[in-house]
């Protein structure tokens, strides 16, 4: 049998409930069928990780590979929220966020921020949106070479809770951004050089959910890497982290990808994963048996 870590056990539960809505909405989405196969071979593919991990020796190996199956399920299960939205939600919640962020601040930010448009500023501020894709990986580098490995578990469970419950806030509350829905009040495009107007084509073709404004997912998940990097004492990492994620968070509305209340959510959604990451982890780990969480130098099973 193989053994189970909480990552493993909260990915299956994510997964199973997302099977039960692309069951749900089976009526209405000609995707349904599609959905179902992906989420039973992800979970397919994390237990025979489990059980790699289990038999293999040395453990490192299979340590390596139930990270590499962590991180294709967090791609491929965005990769299809898309469908799933359309097949359960009949309309966006553009209309509220934007009117909220006019409520705030009495404006459209994005359009408010077109004064400041610069391609030196866009070049940089597109490097560290950028960034995002990163800002995890470098955590988890710099933990697995110093042999960090319990630090790593409780990381890699962080992380995957604050993205789990960011796609279930794209799933609530659907939303495809100012960059589509404020369009028409923009009066300057962002003069965007040559390279940088590559990326973001790049980006677009590769991101097929659209509706993943709100929460700003961004924003969420390079908080919560900052906050572990801080809560695990790798100072200089942390150090360096602190403008990227700055950088970041002041791109996803200055570049048009979110709403100023999609970055406040995103910041409450990180908030909301420091306070539950440790109870349920606790939690998930009583339920398998495993009482003691390790240590930092734990080796990986």
């Amino acid at each position: 049998m193989p053994v189970l870590k909480p990552s493993d056990l909260l990915t299956l539960f994510f997964l199973a409930l997302l099977s039960a809505l692309a069951l749900c909405s089976a009526s209405g989405n000609q995707s349904w069928t599609r959905l179902v196969v992906t989420y039973a071979a992800l979970a397919l593919a994390v237990l025979a990780a489990a059980a790699y991990r289990t038999r293999v020796n040395p453990a490192r190996r299979g340590f390596h590979l139930s990270v590499a199956v962590s991180v294709l399920t967090v791609a491929l299960v965005f990769d299809s929220l898309g469908a799933l939205i359309a097949g359960l939600q009949r309309a966006t919640c553009d209309a509220t966020l934007i009117a909220i962020d006019r409520a705030l601040f009495g404006v459209h930010p994005t359009v408010w921020l077109e004064r400041f448009a610069d391609p030196r500023l866009t070049n940089l501020l597109q490097l560290a949106y950028l960034s995002y894709y990163f800002i995890p990986l470098a955590l988890g580098i710099v933990l697995v070479v110093r042999g960090r490995f319990g630090a790593f578990e409780e990381v890699l469970f962080g992380i995957l809770l604050c993205f789990y419950l960011s796609y279930l806030g794209y799933l609530l509350f659907p939303a495809i951004g100012p960059r589509f829905t404020l369009s028409q009040f923009q009066d300057a495009s962002l003069q965007v050089p040559p390279f940088t107007a590559k990326i973001q084509e790049t980006l677009n073709a590769l991101e097929k959910n659209k509706t993943d404004a709100f929460p700003s997912g961004h924003s969420a998940v390079s908080l919560i890497c900052l906050y572990y990097a801080w809560k695990v004492r790798e100072r200089v990492l942390f150090a360096l982290m602190v403008p990227a994620v700055a950088g970041l968070i002041v791109a996803t509305v200055y570049l048009r990808y979110h709403y100023v209340i999609d970055v406040i959510a995103g910041i409450v959604l990180t908030a909301i994963t420091v306070a539950l990451a440790p109870w349920l982890r606790r939690l998930l780990s009583g339920a398998l048996g495993q009482p003691r969480e390790p240590g930092d130098n734990t080796a990986p099973r």
